[in-house]
């Protein structure tokens, strides 16, 4: 999946944060909402101008983003 075609980076909405494009749901307000026991049905009916396919790109981008993050053991600063 392309997330960069669902989530936007944008200074002027929600201080820059991730959002989903043409709403001000930010990526951490979805996962928030995962996390806090909501399954992805309840957010959509929550949310009705979100899709699944929004839903799978906060995902997408949460696993490009730990990729871009994650230090392997071996690589540890000196």
């Amino acid at each position: 999946m392309n997330y960069q075609e669902r989530i936007t980076i944008d200074p002027r909405i929600r201080s820059g944060k991730p959002c989903i494009k043409g709403t001000r749901i930010t990526v951490t307000d979805v996962f928030d909402y995962l996390g806090g026991g909501m399954t992805i049905s309840e957010v959509l009916d929550h949310f009705p101008d979100l899709t699944l396919t929004d839903i799978q790109a906060c995902f997408a981008y949460a696993a490009n983003r730990d990729r871009r993050l994650a230090i392997l053991p071996n690589e540890a600063a000196v």
